[in-house]
């Protein structure tokens, strides 16, 4: 019995890997930055009205938190797009392995094909950074005094998730 032969197109690839932005990366970064900025504004109100300790220094440390995760979000999405770019068939086998589970089959799959490039074994550090700093500051806000912890907490991923989503919204409506 002949085996009948898939070729894979380029245009398929990349279709595949903006559908996996979409879906595993815009969508999520929408979400999740509207739940963070949504609970972030309301500490900051809870603060300003119910507490009386909003001060100009709450408003200062407050907009950096927010523009740290702006910072962050904004060299993710860069890297990303680098990936997206230069590697799309990693990005389109994640999606098909997404889809693969979703509908039940585990089928065999060939291993997405790895992603090499200069500097690629510092990226883990760079994200545990990124991390570390957003978690940092809002520690260091927090204990300073002047941002409760709620909006200490929340802020910077606000940013963070608004910057993604705001830097990819570009992207995928650009490709079309």
């Amino acid at each position: 019995m002949p085996k009948l032969i898939t070729i894979h197109h380029p245009q398929q690839t990349m279709q595949q890997a903006l559908e996996y932005v979409k879906t595993y990366i815009l969508f999520p970064s929408g979400f999740l930055g509207l739940v963070c900025l949504v609970g972030s504004v309301g500490g900051l109100g809870y603060q300003l009205l119910g507490t009386d300790s909003y001060t100009w220094d709450t408003f200062f440390q407050s907009s950096g938190l927010f523009l740290s995760g702006i910072g962050l979000g904004a060299a993710q999405t860069l890297y990303q797009r680098y990936l997206l770019r230069e590697f799309p068939e990693v990005l389109a086998a994640r999606m098909r392995d997404g889809l693969n589970r979703q509908k039940g089959k585990l089928k065999k799959q060939s291993a997405a094909p790895d992603i090499e490039h200069a500097g690629r074994q510092l990226i883990p550090l760079a994200y545990g950074m990124g991390i570390l700093l957003l978690v940092g500051s809002a520690i260091a806000a927090f204990s300073y005094g002047r941002v409760h912890m709620i909006p200490a907490i929340l802020m910077p991923w606000a940013g963070f998730f608004w910057a993604k989503m705001f830097l990819w919204r570009r992207v995928i409506t650009v490709a079309k």
